[in-house]
Parts: C-alpha cells; structure tokens; sequence
C-alpha cells in the first residue's frame, strides 16, 4: 500500500462476509478462503469484514462448520489486516434479545478468535440495544464501530422521521456512548447521491470520530454515493472485490480505486494485486452459482427505488405467497407494506423488523387487515424489541393489546432488562458432552439447530441429525 493522497480514503473489504451473504446465499466457505487470504492481506485494506451476520448461522446448519473456526483461521493468514464483524445488538448473531450474560460471554470469545473491530447496530436505532455490547467490546479493549440503519419514508432523506436532525441527533448519542467510529448502514442500497454528500457532510461537522458508508447496490445508486461521500469526507467505505460485488451486494473496488487516483483521496491500494484475487474469486465462484439470483437480465433492482423493501426481504415474501398459493397477489402485498410500516412506527427494514412487517403485510392481504397479528407483531408493539422511530398507530396498539396477554400495557425499559441470565441454561444443555465456551454460545443462541450441529460435532447424533 502506498497512499498518494492527501487524505487517503480507507477502504473495509466485506467479500468474505457480506459480499457473499449478499448473492451467494452466505455459502462461501472457509476453504475457499484459505487460498487467497495471505493475498487479501498484502492490499492494506483498512479493516477486513470476515464475520457476524448471517454466516454465524449458516456455518451451523448449511456448511457443517464451527463457525468459531473461521476468524481463528483466518487471523492466522491475515496477520497485518484487522478483522471486523457485524454485531446485531442485542441480537448478537440470532434473530432475538438475547440476556446481558449471553452478549458479554460473546463479546469477550468473538475478541479472543480474532476479531477486531465490532459494528454493531439495532434494527429500530435504539440505542439501549447496544449499550451491553459497547461495554463488552471496551472491556475487550477492542474497536467499538456503532451504525445507525439508514432508512427513508419518502423517496429521498427527509420528512417527519426519517430527517437530517434524525441522523446528526442519532450520531451524537453514539458518539457518547464512546463509539470508536460510527458507520452509516444502508442496508437497502437507498441512499442516493446528494443525500449522502448531505449527510456524511454534517456528520463530518457534528462528532469527531471517523465515519464509515455502508451501502449495498441494488438500486444502482452505490458507487455514485460512495464517490459523493468521499467528496464530503467520509473516512472509510465498504466495498467489495468484483466478482462478489454489484447486484444486491456492494461497490466493487476496483473502479472506485480508479476514479480516485491521483486526487486528494486516492486510496494507494495496489490494482494489480486486486486483481489477482479477483480472478482467484472468478475460479471458484461456479460453485456457489446456483445460489445467484437469475431470474432477471438487469443486475440492479430499479423496483427498489419505487418500493424501498431489500431484496432478501422481496424473496421471503415470494414464498410466504408461494405457500399459500397466492403469488399473483405480490403487488398488493408492496402496496400493503409502507401502510403497515407506517402502522408499526417506520421500522428500518433490515433483520428482523423486515421480517415482522412483511410478515405482517402478507397476512394483512390475505386474511384482511390485522384480522391476524403475529405474536412478533405483538412483541414488537409491546415495545419488546425496543423503541419505534415513530409512534405506533393507536388502533393497532388497542388490538394488540387486546390479544396479547403477556403484557398489559407497553414496556418503557430496554427490553433486555426483563430477560433473566441464559448461560447457565446453556451450560445444561450441553455438559454432557462439552465445557467449550464457543459451544455453549453455539448452544444459547441457536438451542434447537445449534444444538442439533454440535451433536454431529461430538459423534453423538448421525450426520442426518437422527
């Protein structure tokens, strides 16, 4: 790495994590790392995101590997190139709350593999949903990246929640928190150009810790974003090397390394080196076609710009519908989701909010509206998942109430406050046979399929789980 510039833009890799949890399905795996780590580590990237997500998840139940594995091997090959993870909150890798214990014993083994820098966000941008794992991370003396989901009720920035003081405001309390650097997680790809020179220009002004853009490129807006960013001073993007990036993944690298050289912001990164693992990546990716999305010609979805709803979200409603028999009913489905979106607060679209609205919405088309509620729809107005951006409407919250008998009224508190520690029960389900302390996490975030995957690790089920 030799940078040029004035003040080089630091670039974060996320092939190995999100690149192909984004159009390969999360399947890539740690073999297939192995080959091209040492040379992934020689371009200088700023950080490497290998890790958190969904991989956790998939490692246990598609790919039969430890996920506990991954970081420590790679931690070996990428010795000059810190390792980052994404962190749901207190969600850590699952798809629920999970107790302070739970996400403090995480934390401190997630450091302890090899894991470097944290991003972590919540799904709602409540911020009493991170503030167990910022703590962990501190006490772990590792990097505390806190994200704010970007979302939007109109086309562009703006509007009664969604606003430029939202964001600023949202920023300051994170920086507060002792945020380490704060990264702008547009998870839809929504962000569009001038809205992102806006935004990263009064983030610049407003706290003192570097920023980072996080932006996928399924609308087709990425790269101009990312460009527009960097003219407002953004400190760091993500961007992916070219065979896993585009479609619903992110910017590819290479242009962008590009377009920079020679100005002020010229990365210093070395293309030819690039390269060479992007032809590494186009040798292996046949195995994982089969997980591409081929149903269109155009590798943009230009139908998010209209319906603002993330493409693995479009495919959970495809086959809700599918299910049910009632396909040809997916456009009232698009039309339904901003309605119960609006209903529900405007919940950024990202795991799980994206899943308890489109849920939601389906269930609304083909039963009627709120003739069903899911018990997650309950939870969440009940304030189990934590504060709404906005008011919920009155009349949902009357019939939830009305249904769900575990509360009588919505909670105030960090919704973590009210679960009671869970290690231990973790500890019970698994002592017969192991005292690991990946194990037991393996066990109290996933107790049905992980437990399932750490039986086959310890010879005691048959490889088909019976």
């Amino acid at each position: 790495m030799n940078p040029t510039g004035k003040n080089p833009v630091k670039i974060t890799d996320v092939t190995f994590r999100d690149g192909h949890q984004s159009i390969f399905a999360t399947r890539m795996k740690t073999e297939d790392m192995v080959p091209i780590a040492p040379e992934m580590n020689k371009i200088g990237f700023h950080s490497m995101e290998v890790w958190g997500g969904a991989t956790f998840d998939v490692a246990t139940r598609f790919l039969n590997e430890d996920p506990w594995d991954r970081p420590r091997i790679l931690k070996k090959l990428m010795t000059d190139t810190p390792l980052q993870m994404l962190l749901r909150g207190q969600n850590l890798v699952g798809y629920r709350h999970y107790a302070d214990d739970v996400v403090e014993a995480f934390v401190k083994h997630s450091a302890e593999v090899g894991i470097d820098i944290f991003r972590v966000f919540d799904a709602l941008n409540d911020e009493r949903n991170m503030v167990t794992s910022v703590k962990a991370i501190k006490k772990a003396g590792k990097h505390a990246q806190l994200a704010i989901s970007y979302s939007l009720t109109e086309r562009k920035m703006g509007g009664p929640v969604f606003n430029l003081e939202y964001y600023v405001n949202k920023a300051k309390i994170l920086e507060q928190m002792g945020a380490d650097s704060i990264a702008i997680k547009d998870m839809a790809g929504l962000i569009a150009p001038y809205d992102a020179y806006k935004l990263v220009s009064a983030l610049k002004k407003a706290v003192n810790v570097p920023l980072q853009l996080h932006t996928h490129y399924s609308s087709g807006m990425a790269s101009m974003s990312c460009l527009k960013a960097v003219e407002a001073g953004v400190d760091i993007l993500d961007t992916c090397v070219a065979p896993f990036a585009l479609r619903s993944s992110h910017p590819a690298i290479e242009p962008l390394l590009v377009a920079l050289e020679g100005t002020d912001r010229d990365t210093g990164l070395d293309l030819a080196q690039i390269l060479k693992v992007g032809d590494y990546l186009e040798s292996i990716a046949p195995k994982y076609k089969e997980f591409l999305n081929q149903t269109t010609l155009s590798i943009i979805d230009a139908g998010v710009l209209v319906h603002q709803i993330p493409g693995g979200m479009i495919s959970n409603l495809v086959s809700q519908l599918k299910m049910s028999n009632a396909l040809h009913r997916i456009k009232e489905v698009y039309e339904e989701m901003p309605r119960v979106r609006k209903d529900l607060g405007y919940p950024p679209l990202v795991t799980p909010t994206s899943q308890i609205v489109g849920t939601q919405a389906v269930q609304n088309v083909l039963v009627g509206r709120y003739k069903l509620i899911s018990k997650q729809v309950m939870e969440y107005c009940c304030g189990l998942y934590g504060k709404p951006p906005a008011p919920i409407d009155p009349e949902v919250m009357a019939l939830v109430l009305k249904y769900y008998k575990k509360v009588a009224k919505t909670i105030e508190c960090r919704p973590a406050d009210l679960l009671p520690p869970e290690m231990e029960t973790a500890r019970a389900l698994v002592k017969d046979f192991t005292q690991d302390e990946g194990d037991i996490l393996i066990a109290a975030i996933y107790p049905i399929t992980g437990l399932t995957f750490l039986k086959k690790k310890y010879g005691i089920a048959s490889p088909d789980g019976k």
